[in-house]
């Protein structure tokens, strides 16, 4: 089974992305092929609004989306890594998934499989930390990731959502947190047979 982490977070050492790393590990303890994508590493401009991808199903703008968006469809799961700024994905995270509007098209406009090559059930997680606490912080994430994973016909599995943790790399101090993102890398790969109506919630605060 192939798993992809996209670690959205522009730091370094970002709480997010120690999450999603242990996320990985998780599923990599169960024999899945994990990978990691950082997307501060990579090209990626916002979209044009072009509308190319309304006639074609095809995005017209040639940077690493044209890389990463096959790694995307190929995946049988996706855990998909952001810090909350201003109560929603930050800035890296939503360029990516502006971009999937090509897959969005190709799906309603054209009604053309999203990947016709896809075999098995394939579902999708996401992480989230924001550095205050607030009980609407994490409403804008799980809206935005609903409509991201339904263009790339993926099932919405789980939430791992962690409040009031600022500094960076201090979510590694936090047993609960690594221990709880290690079970749910573990539950993601066997869960083929546990399509829930609404995904998991894990939500911790520190």
């Amino acid at each position: 089974m192939k798993i992809l982490g996209i670690s959205s977070s522009p730091r370094e050492n970002s709480n997010s992305d120690l999450l999603l790393r242990r996320v990985l590990a998780g599923a990599s303890s169960v024999e899945a092929a994990a990978e990691y994508l950082r997307l501060r590493n990579l090209n990626i401009s916002p979209c044009r609004a072009c509308g190319n991808c309304y006639a074609t199903g095809e995005c017209a703008v040639q940077d690493d989306f044209q890389m990463v968006l096959p790694k995307m469809l190929e995946a049988q799961r996706i855990v998909f890594a952001t810090p909350v700024y201003f109560m929603s994905v930050c800035s890296q995270a939503k360029i990516l998934i502006d971009r999937c509007q090509c897959l969005w098209a190709r799906k309603y406009l054209l009604k053309q499989p999203v990947n016709p090559t896809k075999s098995g059930h394939r579902l999708a997680m996401v992480i989230a930390t924001g550095g205050k606490k607030g009980k609407k912080m994490f409403e804008s994430i799980r809206l935005t990731m609903k409509y991201y994973f339904d263009a790339l016909d993926m099932d919405y599995f789980a939430n791992l959502f962690v409040s009031n943790v600022e500094e960076a790399g201090k979510i590694g101090d936090n047993t609960e947190a690594i221990e709880q993102a290690f079970r749910l890398g573990v539950e993601l790969v066997g869960a083929d047979a546990i399509t829930p109506k609404d995904p998991v919630e894990v939500e911790l605060t520190l």
